[in-house]
């Protein structure tokens, strides 16, 4: 019944690979000689980006198609996982927002496409509802893939047109014994259908993230090189960001060139909007105005990071662009930056982030009691001053493997954000402890660490952040950005 169900749906599609009795597609080519735009980059298309055989840069088809049989391994028997695309986001009626792939679809399927829904089990592999070809939206948005493409480019084993989606899923969720999804990402197309919505009645949908972000917990070679290139990429750019910063003061001019940057050398997009706080500004943890002039004798805070084919790297560093510390600011930032290398000390097999994250507080309360900024006996406040975590995992989300918990074990591979801050609005009302020459001072020192067998590798570490590289770098001004590896080997 299956089977036929199967051929039939086939059969009405504009593009049918062909079947074989037992209802698996056959592959088919579906180039005619020319280079076929499925709506992403290809080995034919673009050679300089991907190699043959990969699917997205540096990822090739036999790693998703492991990362899959991953993913059915861990899972209870007779499961079904419904992965769902990213929505494509509209600024306006027409115009859409650029877009971004939901991390699980994309670490399973390697589409960086919208509208798509991707499901998986032992007994079909991987089936791929890919969206209706329109006419019109080839016009204005150009060329997408299709179900040929899901099966040739994206190796699944099945794949028909969304619109098919209603007839041939319910029967499939059916089956199964308990169904897995992307809550975060879900969508109406498949929630809507009554067969999903009887599972959920019967307690048989769950969330997938335990499962996928487990998966992604620890990197493999590939993604880990990815993952070097991205740091790489935005520790280059933050460097000349803060050497522009010696004669910009504007938030917004910094944050312009720190894009421009990243996407210079090869970056797809920030990481998340840069944060830009120039004096009290940088006391907001994720402040995103970045529409002020940043005053002689303020520091300044800039967070950042980018996405390199799917992955993405998260830093920051914090100066005086006028080029010294005032005593009150050294003070402090001294603090921030012995916390930040003991902690980083601590990334090794084994560790935890809570582990590491206690040894922070513990650090930060000596010191905050010792500038007088904190009241003995009154650790509570603490949270006023820092409330923020010492650091989070980091791959395809800057928040990545969320569900985790904090003492789960470090592993090789694992790539995790080591930020220790303060942040001292100028209000008194906010902090009644806090002396006023420490007032309207927001610090942060964030490196990325990659955790290996012996220990740990900081893949931001040629970003410079002692005092006396700090303020050497702001001497040299804009000329000295000339040789940027020379710059570099100063502080490395």
């Amino acid at each position: 019944m299956a089977a036929r169900l199967l051929r039939r749906t086939l059969r009405a599609t504009e593009v049918a690979p062909r079947f074989l009795s037992h209802g698996v597609v056959q592959r088919a080519a579906y180039t005619s000689g020319g280079i076929v735009d499925i709506g992403q980059p290809t080995p034919q298309s673009h050679p300089e980006l991907l190699a043959d055989g990969e699917i997205t840069p540096g990822i090739t088809n036999e790693e998703y198609i492991s990362r899959r049989k991953k993913l059915l391994e861990v899972l209870p028997e007779k499961s079904l996982a419904i992965i769902a695309s990213a929505d494509q986001q509209m600024m306006t009626d027409v115009v859409p927002y650029p877009f971004r792939q939901n991390g699980d679809y994309l670490y399973i399927t390697g589409c960086t496409q919208p509208g798509g829904i991707a499901v998986l089990s032992e007994e079909t592999g991987l089936c791929m509802f890919m969206p209706d070809k329109n006419k019109e939206d080839v016009v204005w948005q150009g060329q997408t893939a299709g179900v040929e493409a899901a099966v040739e480019f994206f190796k699944a084993d099945k794949a028909f047109p969304l619109s098919q989606m209603q007839k041939i899923l319910p029967e499939m969720i059916e089956r199964s014994k308990g169904v897995y999804h992307n809550v975060k990402a879900s969508s109406s197309s498949y929630k809507n259908l009554d067969a999903f919505r009887r599972a959920s009645l019967n307690n048989k949908v769950k969330d997938l993230a335990c499962y996928t972000d487990e998966l992604r917990w620890i990197k493999s070679k590939s993604e880990i090189k990815l993952m070097r290139e991205s740091a790489s990429i935005v520790s280059q750019s933050l460097l000349q960001t803060m050497l522009l910063s010696r004669t910009h003061r504007e938030e917004n001019q910094l944050a312009a060139k720190i894009e421009y940057e990243c996407k210079m050398r090869g970056a797809q997009r920030m990481a998340f909007h840069p944060v830009v706080g120039g004096g009290a500004n940088g006391s907001v943890i994720h402040y995103s105005r970045n529409d002020r002039k940043i005053k002689a004798g303020d520091l300044l805070l800039m967070d950042v990071g980018c996405e390199y084919h799917g992955y993405l790297s998260d830093l920051t560093r914090t100066w005086p662009p006028c080029g010294r510390f005032s005593p009150a600011q050294e003070e402090l930032y001294s603090l921030i930056l012995e916390t930040n290398k003991e902690c980083i000390k601590l990334c090794k097999p084994g560790a935890s982030i809570n582990e590491i994250h206690n040894h922070s507080v513990k650090m930060l309360i000596k010191g905050f009691q010792e500038l007088g900024v904190l009241e003995k006996g009154k650790s509570i406040q603490y949270n006023y001053l820092n409330p923020t975590a010492i650091g989070h995992s980091l791959g395809m989300d800057i928040h990545d493997s969320v569900t985790l918990p904090k003492d789960k074990p470090l592993e090789p591979g694992v790539v995790i954000t080591i930020e220790p801050g303060v942040y001292i609005p100028p209000s008194p009302v906010l902090n009644e402890r806090a002396p006023g020459r420490f007032r309207g001072v927001g610090i942060r020192i964030e490196d990325e660490v990659l955790v290996t067998e012996d220990g740990h590798e900081v893949l931001t570490a040629s970003v410079p952040k002692e005092i006396p590289h700090l303020t050497t770098l702001m001497s040299m001004g804009v000329e000295a950005a000339a040789d940027g590896h020379e710059l570099r080997a100063a502080w490395s």
